[in-house]
């Protein structure tokens, strides 16, 4: 245990927050999302599991730690409903509360379609996979970066 630190955040978790660098994807899925062939593909080719947790619950940790890129348009997307784009289903509408709150004011998850997300995902820099059923909880978030001075 770490103080200051949310207790869910996991050494291997933390490390893969810390190696990413700005503008990597982070892939934060559901339990029914192929994660585990999906993070092969990554820059790390790293699965990290997050079981008995909710999405909202993985995304407040891990949204506590790593900085939204805003230097993009769209660095934070969600996997779209097939059939129904427009459909924000409740796990989506949890995390987009968990979004907003952790940056200090609202940006909308833009939706990607199923099959493209995938090929996102895999372009990215790993997956997170959390034990949350609920279909739809497939999100990625790009790495911002957190300015600084030189510590003497």
């Amino acid at each position: 245990m770490l103080k200051g630190i949310d207790p869910v955040l996991s050494a291997d978790l933390l490390w893969l927050l810390a190696a990413m660098g700005h503008g990597d994807d982070l892939a934060l899925v559901d339990a029914n999302h192929p994660a585990e062939t999906v993070a092969r593909a990554t820059t790390s080719g790293r699965l990290i599991r997050l079981p008995g947790l909710s999405m909202g619950r993985a995304a407040r940790a891990i949204l506590s730690l790593l900085p939204i890129d805003d230097f993009e348009p769209e660095p934070a997307r969600r996997m779209q409903v097939v059939g129904d784009p427009q459909a924000i289903p409740a796990v989506q509408q949890e995390v987009q509360r968990e979004l907003d709150h952790a940056l200090g004011h609202p940006l909308p998850l833009v939706g990607i379609e199923r099959f493209a997300f995938y090929d996102a995902a895999k372009a990215g820099f790993a997956v997170i996979q959390v034990g949350d059923p609920r279909p739809y909880g497939c999100f990625l978030f790009r790495k911002g970066v957190i300015a600084g001075e030189v510590v003497a």
